[in-house]
């Protein structure tokens, strides 16, 4: 059975940093792109990061570039979100998924999501 379950998701003062995890089952997540997104209230998803099956290069939106960063450790078939400087506007449903990872539709399966609250 595949599956994909976050953890990490919590509360945290604006500038503080999260660790977001995914830990895969069910598959071997090393043979996919990887990719984070989010759901803020009242607004659509949106991709957070990505790396494509097919090369290492890491996407990221505009709104995290150099706050965020996606990796994995294909040891623990784990993918991971690094948060850090995080912002009120970060709060959000933040959601793990994998697939080709070549653009932002490109993922086939998803977690349920772990909720992150940016507040003083």
């Amino acid at each position: 059975q595949v599956q994909l379950v976050e953890s990490g998701g919590g509360l945290v003062q604006p500038g503080g940093s999260l660790r977001l995890s995914c830990a895969a089952s069910g598959f071997t997540l090393g043979s996919y792109g990887i990719g984070w997104f989010r759901q803020a209230p009242g607004k659509e998803r949106e991709g957070v990061a990505r790396i494509s099956v097919s090369d290492d290069n890491t996407v990221d939106a505009d709104s995290v570039k150099g706050r965020f960063t996606i990796s994995r450790d294909n040891t623990k078939n784990t993918m991971y979100l690094q948060m850090s400087h995080l912002l009120p506007e970060d709060t959000a449903v933040y959601y793990c998924a994998a697939g080709g990872g070549h653009n932002w539709s490109d993922f086939a399966s998803w977690g349920q999501g772990t909720a992150v609250t940016v507040s003083s």
